[in-house]
């Protein structure tokens, strides 16, 4: 399963110009930990945080503090373009999901920009991936059967079962005309461009007569 099937490509984004304060509003309405910053032509410039909004900007209540402290005057940047990180991790549109799912996970990130060239396509967060692992095992099941039946052209010749995500294919009637062990590889492949498949069992065709 690549990135472009599970990504979201509605992405809310600001632009470099926008104000630090409007940001953090964003970030606030709809939850989000990060935001894409792009230019003009939607290429992908940077990424402004909450903690990049948050840095410096909550000033101490002076009557929780025995010790008064003398805090010098700063002048915070007010635009997006002085608190946003330049160098942002993104991933391609094609890029394995198990791998982004590595990454975030790793690198402790909730989600990264999906970039193509240079320009911003979407964004792949850790509810995105969530959602294609969480597919009910009919829909998985019912995805995984078309998905067969269309590769080898045998409608009604497999018996596909999914239990917690682990899906199983048996040929049921028939038999393949390629070499040993050749429909069984991609059998495996194919199931695993499913969302929501963990683990994949391709069984040994059923014997006539027999179970």
């Amino acid at each position: 399963m690549q990135v472009r099937d599970v990504m979201t490509r509605q992405v809310v984004t600001v632009g470099p110009e926008t104000s630090v304060k409007y940001a953090g509003e964003v970030l606030a309405e709809h939850g989000f930990a990060a935001l894409p910053v792009v230019d003009d032509e939607s290429r992908l410039v940077g990424i402004v945080a909450e903690a990049d909004v948050l840095r410096d900007r909550v000033p101490r209540d002076p009557r929780l503090h025995l010790r008064r402290e003398t805090e010098e005057d700063r002048v915070l940047p007010l635009l997006v373009r002085g608190v946003m990180t330049d160098g942002v991790r993104t991933v391609d549109p094609t890029a394995d999901v198990s791998d982004v799912a590595g990454l975030l996970v790793e690198e402790r990130l909730r989600s990264v920009p999906v970039v193509d060239g240079e320009q911003l396509v979407g964004i792949v967060s850790r509810r995105d991936l969530l959602k294609a692992l969480v597919r009910t095992d009919d829909a998985i099941r019912a995805d995984l059967t078309d998905l067969v039946e269309r590769y080898t052209g045998e409608v009604g010749a497999w018996d596909v079962a999914v239990a917690e995500g682990v899906a199983t294919v048996r040929r049921a009637r028939g038999e393949s005309q390629d070499p040993p062990g050749t429909e069984e590889r991609a059998l495996s492949a194919l199931a695993r461009t499913v969302g929501g498949v963990v683990a994949v069992d391709i069984l040994p065709p059923r014997t006539a007569g027999g179970r």
